[in-house]
């Protein structure tokens, strides 16, 4: 018999009974029924019960073990009577009765259990992660992003992508967040970077041959965490294709994404391919958001004409100062109290806007204040216009257009979750197309890139030489699926000439382009191909497939949201002896009062 077991804790069924099995594992949980002891004992594929009577040569080491402690049992398989029978658990039909047990492991008082679906602070989580894996849950989610991982590569494998991998170590880039950088020790003074995304390899990639790349991408970012992102790394599926179009890179990709939320979707309906396209500039204005949920039915309407001249001052005030206003319908909130109304108002203030104005119709009767005050032939045409029915309601967002769109877009969002209107059944897909390939920077003025500055722009030198540049678009494109955004994409700028031009517009000198894309612009001259790509994100995806809040349920050894790993007390300080090696010295600043050690910023100077 094998030293440990012959079976795992999922395997046994009704056919077992009557065999003699060796069983190792964690004591999930015990049961004392008055000297007969039911055990539950778990490993990586399930649990298994097993019993133990009083007297029994198995029963005082299992009886005095702490949950949690690894043990193996010997024993017969039994069949349990009807009656106990557990038609939730595949081994519910059997038991084992222990003749024989062997402590591996003994387990100390637990910080947290792991038996159950308590809730616990997510620092005590974080500092015993491998204590928090072992719950089902946990566990479940971990196996789910494994298996996405392996069907991805199965997917890209099949339409002829070659998995690839790209440095680790590489240079620091001007452009994206802040990067990760490590000090050389055979270079004193100068550092490498942790890649923020395999971008110029993946590229490079392409003027060397290679026609189809991807990889499961570990990439490196210096910025704070939120819901949907991890502070410090995360994993992309990143691919690149030559000699490609934009309908060609949508073409490859989407029947991965469908099949992957099909086959791991839990029946929810997945939008088939081709998956709707909306121009950046309609989703900002329908959706108020370029990462629009297109679950919520709730589309916003540009209302400004409507209050030239209007009876309700304030708008009419905006509007003549050249200001927008949004309109987002509340279907059904006619049918609400007014407390509904009053309590999106504060909700807005809390938001740091100036509020939200509002119509309720009760019965086809208009109220609110701006029903009172617009007129009544105004408010007429406004509902008709808004094709708002009898016991409707309608939020308005006015200000800067830019302002009044993410304000609505914010309150589109509030307003679906409030009215339960958000279907939670299906994954909803669509590209956001047409990106503006420069932006004003508000601060300065600046002509800046808006997304990726080493995309095509539409219109190529022509456009680069003859438009405005807040008016020329780019061959950029994300993908979101319910309201989150799982990459961003472009078909990329392969020549030369045309990226001179466009780094150009936004303030680059020839010579700051040769020396920060070096690699880049260098390998362009000699001959490359178009070629365009994406990079939807594994983390967000597992994410929504298994149905949580939050990234950090879905990542083995996630950070917290201070970019520190409590179970490895990472970042740590290093030896003088280390410093010296890396010709090193720290330059810290003053602790500030009441500061936290870990909120202070290292400065690191070369000796």
């Amino acid at each position: 018999m094998h030293a440990y077991r012959t079976h795992d804790c999922a395997a046994l069924r009704k056919d077992d009974v009557g065999k003699e099995v060796r069983l190792s594992g964690w004591i999930h949980r015990k049961r004392d029924h008055g000297g007969l002891l039911f055990v539950d004992l778990r490993d990586h594929y399930g649990v298994t019960q097993i019993v133990s009577e009083e007297g029994e040569p198995a029963f005082e080491l299992l009886d005095k073990a702490r949950v949690e402690s690894v043990v193996t049992v010997d024993g017969k398989v039994v069949a349990r009577s009807a009656e106990t029978v557990n038609p939730d658990l595949p081994t519910g039909e059997i038991e084992v009765q222990a003749a024989a047990s062997e402590m591996q492991s003994a387990a100390a008082e637990l910080p947290m259990p792991v038996f159950g679906d308590a809730e616990y602070p997510e620092d005590i989580r974080l500092k015993y992660r491998y204590l928090d894996l072992r719950r089902e849950r946990m566990h479940a989610n971990i196996m789910l992003r494994s298996n996405v991982i392996a069907s991805v590569r199965r997917r890209m494998i099949d339409q002829g992508f070659q998995e690839l991998q790209t440095p680790i170590l590489t240079a620091s880039s001007p452009e994206g967040a802040r990067d990760y950088l490590v000090p050389s020790r055979v270079h004193p003074g100068k550092f490498y970077a942790l890649p923020q995304a395999p971008q110029m390899f993946k590229q490079l990639l392409m003027v060397a041959g290679f026609d189809k790349y991807f990889q499961i991408a570990p990439c490196f970012r210096d910025e704070d965490a939120r819901a949907d992102r991890s502070p410090g790394e995360f994993y992309q599926l990143d691919f690149e294709m030559s000699f490609v179009t934009q309908d060609d890179v949508f073409a490859a990709i989407e029947p991965v994404l469908v099949g992957i939320f099909e086959e791991f979707g839990s029946g929810k309906s997945v939008t088939p391919a081709p998956f709707p396209r909306i121009p950046y500039a309609e989703a900002l204005l329908k959706y108020g958001s370029d990462k629009p949920d297109l679950r919520n039915p709730i589309e916003i309407s540009d209302v400004t004409d409507h209050f030239h001249d209007s009876g309700f001052g304030l708008f009419a005030k905006l509007v003549a100062g050249g200001n927008a206003v949004r309109a987002i319908p509340a279907p059904g909130a006619g049918a609400k109290s007014r407390k509904f109304f009053d309590d999106m108002n504060e909700w807005a203030r809390g938001e740091g806007y100036a509020g939200l104005g509002y119509i309720n119709i009760k019965d086809g009767v208009p109220g609110g204040p701006i029903a009172k005050n617009h007129g009544d032939e105004k408010t007429a045409k406004l509902i008709e216009a808004l094709g708002l029915g009898d016991n409707d309601g309608v939020f308005f967002a006015a200000g800067k257009t830019a302002e009044a769109a993410k304000l609505a877009g914010a309150a589109r969002t509030r307003i679906g979750q409030q009215l339960e209107l958000i279907a939670q059944d299906r994954f909803d897909f669509c590209w956001i197309v047409d990106f503006p390939m420069y932006e004003e920077d508000e601060n300065t003025g600046e002509i800046v890139f808006s997304h990726n500055p080493f995309s095509m722009p539409q219109g190529e030198m022509e456009a680069l030489e003859t438009k405005d540049p807040l008016d020329i678009l780019a061959w950029q494109y994300d993908i979101v699926c319910n309201g989150v955004e799982l990459s961003s994409g472009a078909i990329r700028n392969h020549r030369p000439d045309i990226m001179y031009k466009a780094f150009e517009i936004a303030g680059y000198k020839k010579d700051d382009v040769d020396r920060d894309f070096a690699g880049m612009i260098t390998a362009f001259q000699y001959g490359a191909p178009p070629h365009g790509g994406s990079a939807p994100g594994i983390d967000r995806m597992v994410m929504l497939l298994a149905d949580v809040p939050n990234i950090r349920e879905v990542v083995l050894f996630p950070m917290n949201q201070r970019a520190e790993d409590l179970m490895m007390n990472a970042p740590s300080a290093v030896s003088e002896k280390q410093l010296k090696e890396l010709h090193l010295k720290l330059d810290l600043p003053k602790p500030r009062s009441g500061a936290a050690t870990s909120d202070k910023l290292v400065d690191r100077n070369r000796n």
